[in-house]
C-alpha cells in the first residue's frame, strides 16, 4: 500500500495523504498527465474511472465518469459517478492544482455537491518518489460529508492501484504505434506518444506548409488542397489525391475550440470517392500533453452512434492515423 500517512486537520479544513512509491518522479508524473494511466486507478476497483477529457495546462479540464463494476468485472446496475477538474496552476513535473467537483451527465458541475480544492505535490526520494495529496474544504460541514461518503477509503482502494500501473513500463511506451480505446458507444480515444515537443506537434496540426508533408495515411496520396482553420469559428479543408490516379476524397469542419498549444476540437465531415453522399460527421477533440519521451496525443473522436464507430473504426482508420505519425516524426521532426 502506498499511503504512508493521513492527516485531517478539520481547523485548517484539509485531508493530506502522502503516498511514497519506489518509480521515479517522472514515471509518477506521467501517470497522473496521461489519461490512458489515470483511469487505471483514480477510481477504486469497484468504481473505475473512464477520463474523457483531461487537459493538464492551466485553464485546463477533465472530465471523468466512474462505474460501477460487478465482482466478475461486468458492468452492475449501480449508479455512475461523475466529476471534474480544473486545472488552477501546473508546474510539470512538481505540482498541479485542481478544483474537484462532481458533475452532473452533461458535465457541468453539480451545485448540490461540495466541490474542493486540491494540489498535488511530486518530489523525489532516495528510494523513489512522493505524492502529497491536500485537499482543502470549504467547510467543515463539507469535510465530514465527504468523509462520511468514503472519500478517504476511496483514495485508499484507488492509490492501492498506483504501483501496478507504474511497473506497466511497455503498456505506454514511447515507441508504441497509435492504438484506439473504445470508451462508449459513441467516443473512442485514439492516442500515440510523438518524439517531438508540444509546440512542435501542434505547429505540424497548424501549418499549411507542414501538413501536406505528413498528413496522407499511407504511402502514395498527396494532399492537394490544404486550408487551415486557425481560430474558433473558422474553417478547414483537407482535400487528398491517390498519386497516379482520378480518385480523391477531402474532410473539412469547423474550430468550435482552440487553446494553443494544448488542446483544439474541431467537427469533420468526410466527402469524395467511395464515402457515401451525407456521411454523418463527428467531433475531434485533439489534447497535445508533455510525458517523457516527447509529446502524448490523444484524439478523442464522437461518433453519431455505435454503427457508425465500428464502420469507421473497421476501414483501417488507426493504421492511416499511425502511418501520418510516423511520417510526421521522420519527415518533420527529424525523428
Amino acid at each position: 500500500m502506498p499511503i504512508t500517512a493521513v492527516h485531517k486537520d478539520p481547523e485548517a479544513l484539509t485531508m493530506t495523504v502522502v503516498a511514497d512509491f519506489t518509480a521515479s518522479l517522472t514515471r509518477l508524473w506521467d501517470a497522473y498527465s496521461d489519461p490512458r494511466q489515470i483511469e487505471k486507478f483514480w477510481g477504486p476497483p469497484s468504481y473505475p474511472a473512464t477520463f474523457t477529457r483531461h487537459d493538464m495546462c492551466v485553464g485546463g479540464r477533465s472530465e471523468y465518469v466512474m462505474s460501477p463494476q460487478a465482482f466478475d468485472g461486468a458492468g452492475s446496475d449501480g449508479e455512475v459517478s461523475r466529476g471534474y477538474w480544473e486545472f488552477i496552476d501546473v508546474k510539470a513535473p512538481h505540482s498541479f492544482e485542481v478544483r474537484d467537483g462532481f458533475a452532473l451527465p452533461d458535465g457541468t458541475p453539480n451545485a448540490e455537491m461540495p466541490s474542493m480544492r486540491m494540489v498535488f505535490t511530486f518530489e523525489e526520494t532516495p528510494d523513489g518518489s512522493r505524492l502529497t495529496t491536500t485537499t482543502y474544504f470549504n467547510a467543515i460541514a463539507e469535510l465530514e460529508q465527504l468523509i462520511e461518503m468514503g472519500m478517504e477509503d476511496g483514495m485508499r482502494e484507488a492509490m492501492g492501484q498506483i504501483d501496478a500501473v507504474l511497473a506497466d513500463l511497455r503498456s505506454f511506451a514511447a515507441d508504441l504505434p497509435a492504438a484506439a480505446q473504445i470508451l462508449s458507444d459513441t467516443q473512442v480515444r485514439v492516442a500515440r506518444v510523438i518524439r517531438g515537443s508540444v509546440q512542435q506537434v501542434w505547429d505540424a496540426h497548424h501549418s499549411a506548409d507542414l501538413l501536406p508533408k505528413w498528413l496522407l495515411g499511407p504511402d502514395g496520396w498527396s494532399m492537394t488542397t490544404c486550408e487551415v482553420g486557425a481560430a474558433v469559428g473558422e474553417t478547414y479543408r483537407w482535400i487528398w489525391t491517390q498519386d497516379g490516379a482520378d480518385v480523391s476524397f477531402g474532410s473539412s469542419g469547423e474550430v468550435l475550440e482552440m487553446n494553443p498549444p494544448f488542446r483544439s476540437v474541431t467537427t469533420e465531415s468526410m466527402a469524395g470517392d467511395g464515402i457515401p453522399e451525407g456521411a454523418p460527421g463527428t467531433t475531434n477533440e485533439m489534447t497535445l500533453t508533455p510525458v517523457d519521451g516527447g509529446t502524448l496525443l490523444s484524439v478523442l473522436i464522437t461518433y453519431p452512434n455505435a454503427e457508425i464507430r465500428d464502420i469507421v473504426l473497421g476501414t483501417g482508420m488507426v493504421g492511416g492515423m499511425e502511418a501520418s505519425y510516423a511520417r510526421l516524426e521522420r519527415e518533420v521532426l527529424g525523428g
